[in-house]
């Protein structure tokens, strides 16, 4: 599928744990290291996917209809959110930043849904706390899961035909087997 984003976003967004990022400079994700340096930043619509700590490993899925997606399991709400429970302490405490960007000078990027790029060095219109991780996907309807392991939701996701994304799942638990990739995608 293709990767869908937000239409003629105003704002774009990038969350960090650090308030201080005066410039944003192109570089090459460690995690994807064919692609030309750029700087990234994610649709308002998409923005959620990034309301954890930078190193939480995360399944987020959603339906294409924006029906509930509850093929994987009872719910009301129309996006899913999945974290292990050995990071719920840090979601909970994480002091999160919003750095806000003007649209003007950033392409969608086709790899994933919601990502915007620019191959030039950029300054963020401002920053903002983020707030209450918690607090944030209650307010927008998302339904939080907190599980022991991942990989079995991992799995299910990428065969559901749900669109989806997956960060930093080199993170998960290591005392049950080795992570795969580290991986994102449409679904």
């Amino acid at each position: 599928m293709a990767a869908r984003h937000e239409t003629d976003p105003e704002h774009l967004w990038h969350y960090s744990e650090d308030p201080a990022i005066e410039r944003f400079v192109p570089h090459v994700p460690a995690t994807n290291p064919d692609q030309p340096p750029m700087v990234w930043t994610i649709d308002g619509e998409h923005a959620p996917l990034f309301w954890f700590p930078r190193d939480c490993p995360r399944i987020t899925f959603w339906a294409d209809d924006g029906s509930p997606p509850d093929q994987l399991g009872a719910t009301r709400a129309t996006r899913v959110h999945a974290i292990e429970q050995g990071w719920l302490d840090r979601v909970r405490t994480c002091e999160l930043w919003a750095y806000r960007f003007a649209a003007d000078g950033f392409d969608p990027w086709p790899g994933a849904d919601g990502y915007w790029v620019s191959g030039h060095e950029r300054t963020a219109l401002d920053v903002a706390p983020a707030g209450d991780l918690l607090e944030r996907h209650d307010e927008r309807g998302i339904e939080l899961r907190v599980m022991p392991d991942l990989r079995e939701l991992r799995d299910q996701v990428i065969e559901s035909g749900y669109r989806f994304s997956m960060c930093r799942m080199a993170n998960i638990r290591a005392d049950i087997s080795p992570a795969p990739d580290e991986g994102s995608g449409t679904g």
